[in-house]
């Protein structure tokens, strides 16, 4: 082929290439005008369909390429406003009954799971009854309570699908239903829900300054919670634990809780014992309900955090459950001292007898003199005539203290 032949080759593809851009533009206005002229859901589908050919035959041509980088790329130029006319389309197409739908399902979904307060729960009821009230849903009576409203929002949703609006001959109706349904959701934004509260005013709520007549501890709600304390009113400390976002108020009101042991505490202890609290655990262990036993009994191999690990031992034995004495017999003859012997303990306060034998062998054997006047102790506590056995024949012990358990034992 001569130059000149390829030059001519270059020329006529450009030429194609200009007419593919033009050819393209021209179908997009097309587009424009079909759709500034549609007036029904048929009508922008086809002008949908438009769309949807024209951005495939886009993908597959091939166009110029810009000379100059300030110059404007076509191919971008026609992808930014197919897209734009995508928009409009979107923007331009419904309202559906589907919208509504969705809409009421929300409005039903926050009346449900939203705590309202005395002041907005009558807020709460107005918007749903001013809603109800269409005659398009003709219902009859109204929400008295939040669970009238849940269900009566739950029917009224079944109603509007039932109704099978269509986009264009119920297009009134749509549009009615619609607005009020977004009327109903902004009554609900309004209403007073609980979160909207200040700490002080939600505590205030619960009625925790009504014990409050003086100032003489602060801040206040510590008096407070020290009249709970003696009056045992674990639900208000519970309420104050729920609230406070200060650790010193929320440390009153474990220790409040640990002076007492309250069952209502389980629960929420049960919980902070999961996330290893030392002080939930020793709540627990003063609560004595045997529930918490199998999560506890997980922390007696907490060799790494030996706090953890005391407070445990004490938590099980206050307890007395012997589904803990073996994992506590175990650390019987752990390496550490301190561990040994708070296993020890920990095993006469259960009170198992099948401890005897291992206490036994504790108080004979351990080098550690500490250790084995713990072992005493256990089994003295234990009580059995076999375990007072065990401890009485140490009378004349090395250890002062292991000779104070075994005269007691005599």
């Amino acid at each position: 082929m001569s130059e000149d032949e390829g030059d001519a080759g270059d020329e006529s593809s450009e030429e194609v290439a200009v007419a593919d851009v033009e050819s393209l533009r021209e179908r997009l206005d097309a587009i424009s005008e079909a759709l500034d002229a549609a007036e029904t859901e048929p009508e922008l589908d086809e002008v949908e369909a438009d769309i949807e050919a024209l951005e495939e035959d886009l993908e597959a041509a091939e166009l110029p390429e810009p000379d100059d980088e300030d110059e404007e790329d076509p191919a971008e130029a026609l992808e930014s406003d197919l897209s734009e006319a995508r928009d409009d389309l979107e923007e331009q197409r419904g309202p559906y009954g589907e919208d509504i739908v969705a809409n009421v399902e929300e409005a039903r979904s926050t009346v449900a799971d939203t705590r309202w307060t005395e002041d907005g729960e009558p807020d709460v009821l107005d918007a749903v009854n001013d809603f109800l009230g269409m005659d398009l849903l003709d219902v009859s009576g109204g929400a008295d309570s939040i669970e009238d409203a849940e269900t009566f929002l739950e029917d009224a949703a079944a109603t509007v699908e039932a109704m099978a609006l269509d986009a264009d001959d119920d297009a009134e109706d749509i549009a009615s239903l619609l607005e009020a349904s977004e009327t109903l959701l902004a009554g609900l934004e309004d209403a007073e829900e609980w979160d909207d509260l200040s700490q002080r005013e939600m505590l205030d709520y619960h009625g925790f300054y009504d014990v409050v007549d003086h100032r003489k501890d602060f801040p206040p709600e510590w008096n407070a919670i020290k009249t709970f304390e003696r009056d045992m009113d674990a639900e208000k400390i519970l309420i104050g634990l729920d609230m406070f976002e200060s650790d010193f108020m929320e440390r009153h009101c474990l220790e409040s809780l640990e002076n007492f042991g309250p069952e209502e505490a389980l629960d929420p202890m049960l919980q902070r014992a999961q996330r290893r609290d030392k002080k939930a655990i020793s709540i627990l262990g003063k609560i004595g309900s045997d529930e918490p036993v199998e999560t506890l009994v997980e922390y007696v191999d907490a060799d790494s955090d030996k706090e953890l690990q005391k407070v445990t031992f004490r938590a099980l034995g206050e307890i007395g459950s012997e589904e803990a004495t073996q994992a506590i017999a175990d650390k019987l003859v752990a390496e550490d001292a301190m561990t040994r012997s708070r296993a020890a303990r920990s095993l006469g306060l259960i009170g198992d007898t099948r401890a005897v034998e291992p206490l036994a062998d504790v108080l004979e054997n351990d080098e550690d003199d500490t250790v084995r006047s713990s072992a005493a102790w256990a089994l003295n506590r234990i009580g059995t005539e076999a375990a007072l056995d065990a401890v009485a024949e140490y009378t004349d012990d090395r250890s002062f203290l292991v000779q104070e358990e075994a005269k007691k034992a005599v």
